[in-house]
């Protein structure tokens, strides 16, 4: 198996665990999508695929309807997407993904946490080296199609891992599959286009090397970690450290 999918396979359960934070993140990319390239999912791929994720996530289909409607409301927050990047505790590297209406609120914010915690948030882009940004894909199986054929037809494509796995929260197995992060509306398309259900699709950063950390250690990191997601304005955060055998 691949580093992409062992670091995956670390981080869906806690990720799983909670429901509000999930529909606030995907409301918030919800509306960000209608915002910029239309309300209509057939005419606009990004909220397409959005509407999937909300629906893996058993979300509601009101609260996907009122994220659409935010989009058009002259009075709502215009979100916009910023990532902070630094080092938390013993030099764990962090990417923090926010959607915010106030960037000047949401660095004060982030910026208290990585110092309170004894981290430094760094300049944009310090990290970047050190994560592959990643499409991932989680897919329905389908019939007559292999796990090897269908990998070398999308290697075309940008894809560069496949596996089989849990897909959805209902613990039903399908396929998960990662490719290059500018390559994601190229593997969507092609999905679309040759009968693929698509459960989800997302973006992720998959550190390109893990660090081992003491218990000790890993407890002052997961008070920064913590501290960040809780936070309203963050999307996703990921860091580079080995995640615990279970």
């Amino acid at each position: 198996m691949g580093r992409a999918f062992e670091y995956r396979k670390a981080r869906k359960l806690k990720r799983w665990g909670n429901m509000s934070r999930t529909f606030t993140r995907i409301g918030k990319e919800i509306t960000i999508a209608a915002k910029a390239g239309g309300p209509d999912p057939d005419s606009n791929p990004r909220l397409r695929v959005l509407m999937q994720n909300a629906k893996a996530a058993n979300m509601p289909k009101d609260t996907v309807e009122r994220a659409i409607k935010k989009a058009t409301d002259k009075d709502a927050s215009d979100y916009k997407e910023i990532t902070y990047e630094g080092y938390g505790p013993h030099g764990i590297a962090i990417f923090v993904e926010a959607a915010t209406d106030n960037n000047t609120r949401t660095v004060a914010n982030v910026r208290s946490y990585f110092n309170k915690h004894g981290g430094s948030l760094g300049t944009q882009g310090s990290l970047t080296f050190l994560f592959d940004h990643k499409s991932v894909f989680k897919i329905r199986e389908k019939e007559g199609v292999s796990l090897d054929d269908l990998e070398l037809e999308l290697i075309d494509y940008g894809v560069d891992e496949l596996e089989q796995d849990v897909i959805d929260e209902e613990g039903n197995e399908g396929i998960v599959l990662y490719g290059a992060f500018e390559e994601f509306n190229n593997i969507q398309k092609y999905l679309e286009d040759n009968g693929f259900e698509i459960v989800s699709a997302e973006f992720e950063r998959i550190p390109n090397d893990l660090k081992e950390v003491t218990p000790e250690a890993r407890e002052a990191i997961n008070k920064l970690l913590e501290k960040l997601e809780e936070d309203e304005d963050v999307q996703n955060v990921f860091h580079n450290m080995k995640e615990e055998e279970e």
